[in-house]
């Protein structure tokens, strides 16, 4: 396709817009970045994209912008619903997003795997596997790295192993992936959709432009995953039930049922990562990387080698006999349900930071059983601590920082300070990274100072 003089508008000047605003200056459009927030706290990314050789329209959406445009490149924190968006789709000006755009221009082939949960260490998971196995790969996607950025490692040999959030599969069209997979569904962004269904219809649109010669690999435990209307061959992962074919828990056993044919996989004491969910992540990338063609006995090799994510139930340190994690990226409730169960007990747990419209009473059960105490955080305090009203003691902290020294001066030897916030970091961070490296940056400087 060609974008030689057109006039391209990227709405979110970010990474993944500037990403954009480089794929299309190379090939001859007119390039202009806007975005809502003003040049002050723009200053860096206004630049970058001025010395790609794009204009910058800030601090606002003005319509006409909108309007003038013969395409708008949206990224994928930019809601659909903006008026001036909604405004040009009914003047005919095509929307889509990076992920779009570079699968149109690629010759490789895409594992696109999205998910409430579970998402960024099964991508890791998997890309780790092909290039183990020797596969060109490229990880790109929500994973931090915009695949628009990286079409100069394409080839048809390429697989290309993304990351994909909800916000970025509403802005696809055509965009096929080989091997797709949903990895659950559980409620997440209701602050940007109006209910649940509607996250969900996002989701499921991973599959939307497959065919009979693709892929699709499913939760079998997760009941509104058992009956997808895919046109691809669907596998499902499961720890508790045998569905046809897929990767299935057999006993002590990880097993691959698949064209006609079963393998042991190992021993699932024999994974180094912690928690259910995750045998439920390697079960996921194990099933993915075999239908991308990696040998079992490379997919064994990978898995037992696989470090967990930083910021994904990442241990930090022990201070004085108190184990310190970080699992800055359990965004969501049903990510720190997930977080509570990997742990047996004697938990001093941080909650909050903004909240995403969501029901925090799930939580009451697992923090009664396990935490000692509930330390509240940022925008979300109130609610979470209304829905835990009565629960387990609660007690509340103005930082982070102050929230590392209060939970290590209320816990004991083999007691463990969880940060696992069922929320969004925004309120008091730039990203939920940001968020886990001042938690683990509190937990150092602790430890320095009280040995």
């Amino acid at each position: 396709m060609s974008y030689a003089g057109k006039d391209v508008l990227i709405v979110g000047l970010a990474r993944t817009g500037l990403a954009s605003a480089d794929f299309f200056l190379k090939r001859g459009a007119r390039v202009t970045v806007n975005d809502v927030k003003p040049e002050s706290a723009l200053k860096e990314d206004a630049a970058k994209a001025r010395a790609l050789g794009a204009s910058a329209v800030l601090g606002g959406h003005p319509e006409s912008l909108f309007l003038s445009a013969d395409l708008i490149v949206a990224s994928p924190g930019v809601p659909l619903a903006l008026e001036p968006i909604r405004k040009a789709v009914r003047a005919g000006v095509p929307v889509v997003g990076d992920m779009e755009i570079a699968f149109r221009e690629m010759r490789g082939r895409i594992c696109a795997i999205t998910g409430s949960n579970g998402k960024t260490t099964t991508t890791a998971l998997v890309g780790k596997i092909l290039v183990d196995a020797g596969f060109p790969t490229v990880v790109a996607g929500n994973i931090g790295t915009p695949l628009i950025g990286m079409l100069d490692h394409d080839s048809p040999e390429t697989w290309f192993v993304c990351e994909m959030s909800s916000f970025q599969l509403e802005t696809i069209d055509r965009f096929r992936p080989s091997v797709a997979s949903i990895l659950n569904l559980t409620p997440d962004h209701l602050d940007r959709y109006d209910s649940f269904d509607s996250y969900a219809d996002a989701k499921r649109r991973v599959y939307r432009s497959q065919t009979p010669a693709d892929s699709l690999v499913l939760n079998g435990d997760d009941p509104l995953l058992r009956k997808e209307p895919a046109a691809s061959h669907i596998y499902y992962f499961s720890r508790r039930n045998s569905l046809g074919e897929g990767c299935f828990l057999d006993g002590p056993e990880v097993v691959l049922v698949r064209r006609g044919r079963r393998d042991v996989l190992m021993r699932a004491d024999a994974i180094p990562l912690k928690g259910s969910h995750n045998l439920e992540n390697v079960m996921a990338a194990a099933m993915m990387a075999d239908l991308a063609g990696a040998p079992v006995e490379s997919v064994r090799h990978s898995i037992e080698a696989f470090q967990a994510v930083p910021h994904r139930l990442q241990f930090v340190e022990t201070v004085r006999g108190v184990d310190f994690f970080n699992d800055s990226k359990a965004t969501n409730v049903d990510a720190t349900l997930k977080a509570l169960d990997s742990f047996s007990g004697n938990l001093l747990v941080i909650l909050g930071g903004k909240d995403k419209g969501v029901d925090y009473g799930p939580l009451a059960e697992p923090c009664r059983d396990k935490a000692r105490l509930v330390i509240l955080i940022g925008a979300a305090a109130d609610k979470i601590g209304a829905a835990l009203a009565g629960v387990c003691p609660m007690e509340r902290a103005a930082s982070m920082e102050a929230a590392v020294e209060l939970g290590f001066n209320r816990a004991a030897p083999g007691d463990t300070v969880l940060l696992a916030p069922a929320c969004a970091s925004f309120d008091m961070f730039n990203n939920f990274e940001h968020r886990g490296e001042v938690f683990m940056q509190a937990v150092r400087e602790l430890k320095a100072r009280v040995g």
